[in-house]
């Protein structure tokens, strides 16, 4: 295993890979001995040179701050003396830089799905209750555990109810924001029958998020309001008894891979997360859009200071006009609630080795790989085009997962240096940055891309990733899967009543 890396021939830092490196070793880097002046852990940085105060730190060939203090050769440089360089809004010019593709081949050519009526594709076949407000979730819990208990279920993924909070005492935008993610989940191609369950007199009305819903499949969706029924748990399960037997019939066929809809999420960052984790990702996503597949990109806040690599790539003028208002209208909602911009990254990110928003960011966007932006979607709209898509959700992990989900992905990538076990209501792979993480959360992590600085070979650990995608696909289960860990988080914004 390197027990370090200089990233890119323009950096003035390197990054240490292994547990630790010790004071007064000297490394060797570009023909130069460099003593190391202080430790450096794992995923952390040192200067290659003396550094003056006030100079910009570069890695990944790009500025992720400034030097705080002089800085000397082989010292540590970390959150005590590097400080962002990120400022209120840009202007951008559309200056296209497409870049260039390598495309992998690959023994996968199908996955094995479920065609649904409206010619998506789902990887699971479950049966979903869908509280539309938080106050029946009791009931939405009691009809899923008798639907368990007294149905043959053996033909079913997964019986699974979505809680939420909201749905009640919310106005205008963040009312409609919680409809319209309700609806999106509801339309879900992983859910082969789907009960929504109301109150009765939440804002949140069964009739209005009909509305929103639009159209559906009236022997795959059905509506219960428990106000107006003597026993609303009977009744609940009377309706998912008749979509158990509905659902007896739904086979795996063998599918293009062009169905395949991919979400991109990182979350517990490391120092390590640009360098093995976040690449392979990108190159994973490149080789799916290449088959006609899709990808979504999210996570709004952690591409500042790395936006203009993603507008470079936007495949028209439009695309880059969406993108910056993507940015800057991410902005001003920092603004409306009068919180600092670039107040990140977290104290994980910052144990892990990530110092400012610059480094996390150019991080973050390199699970995006080089294939051209086609499309800037809103929060819970879906996919219409194939290809790399950027969608509006910020930084959290559950919101940001889910909001991927909600647009259609069928599965998530997560890649995290720290480890998280949480998924959302769709198969959430964890990627690990680093194999001590891999083998000391084995419980969380679903596949090691640690191996990257330990000499295997971007293209072997690409084929070892779709192969895993392409059996999680066709029904293998993940770790959170096995766990029961499923949950939805949806984007608030506004006040509640």
């Amino acid at each position: 295993m390197r027990r370090f890396i200089k990233i890119n021939s323009a950096d003035n830092v390197a990054v240490a890979l292994a547990d630790e490196l010790p004071q007064g070793e000297v490394v060797c880097i570009d023909g130069e001995h460099i003593e190391l002046v202080e430790s450096i852990a794992r995923g952390h940085k040192f200067a290659l040179r003396d550094m003056a105060e006030g100079e910009e730190v570069i890695k990944y060939g790009y500025p992720i701050g400034h030097t705080t203090e002089a800085v000397r050769r082989g010292a540590w440089l970390h959150s005590h003396n590097v400080r962002t360089s990120l400022c209120d809004d840009l202007q951008y010019s559309y200056n296209p830089k497409p870049r260039a593709v390598q495309h992998s081949p690959s023994r996968h050519t199908h996955v094995m799905g479920y065609l649904r009526e409206n010619d998506t594709m789902g990887i699971r076949n479950e049966l979903w209750i869908v509280p539309t407000v938080g106050c029946v979730n009791g009931q939405a819990q009691a009809i899923a555990e008798r639907v368990r208990r007294e149905c043959d279920c053996s033909h079913i993924d997964d019986v699974r109810v979505y809680t939420h909070n909201y749905g009640c005492s919310q106005l205008g935008d963040d009312h409609l924001t919680t409809q319209r993610a309700l609806a999106a989940l509801i339309g879900h191609p992983n859910a082969g029958g789907v009960l929504v369950l109301g109150l009765g007199c939440e804002n949140n009305q069964v009739a209005s998020l009909q509305e929103v819903l639009g159209s559906w499949n009236e022997e795959r969706v059905r509506f219960l309001v428990a106000q107006q029924v003597e026993d609303e748990v009977a009744e609940g399960f009377a309706i998912c008894s008749r979509l158990v037997e509905k659902m007896r019939g739904d086979k795996r066929e063998a599918l293009p891979l062009g169905y395949l809809r991919v979400g991109l999420k990182c979350g517990g960052s490391d120092g390590l997360s640009g360098i093995t984790a976040n690449p392979l990702v990108g190159l994973f996503s490149d080789w799916l859009i290449a088959e006609g597949g899709t990808t979504l990109l999210t996570e709004v806040p952690e591409m500042f200071g790395a936006e203009t690599i993603l507008m470079e790539r936007a495949e028209s003028r439009e695309v880059f006009e969406h993108t910056v208002r993507l940015i800057n209208n991410f902005k001003g909602y920092f603004r409306r609630y009068d919180q600092p911009i670039y107040e990140n990254p977290s104290p994980g990110n910052k144990r892990g080795g990530i110092t400012t928003l610059e480094e996390k960011s150019l991080g973050c966007v390199q699970k995006g790989g080089a294939q051209p932006i086609v499309d800037v979607l809103e929060y819970a709209s879906p996919v219409v085009r194939r290809g790399l898509n950027l969608l509006q959700a910020p930084g959290n992990d559950l919101v940001a997962s889910t909001a991927l989900a909600l647009s259609g992905c069928q599965m998530v990538l997560f890649t995290t240096g720290r480890g998280t076990p949480f998924g959302t209501f769709v198969p959430t792979m964890k990627i690990a940055t680093n194999t001590p993480l891999a083998h000391f959360k084995s419980n969380w992590i679903d596949f090691n891309a640690g191996t990257l600085v330990e000499d295997e070979e971007p293209q072997r650990a690409l084929a070892r990733l779709i192969d895993k995608v392409v059996a999680t696909a066709n029904g293998e289960p993940l770790l959170h899967e096995k766990g029961a860990f499923k949950e939805i988080a949806i984007f608030k914004s506004g006040v509640t009543l």
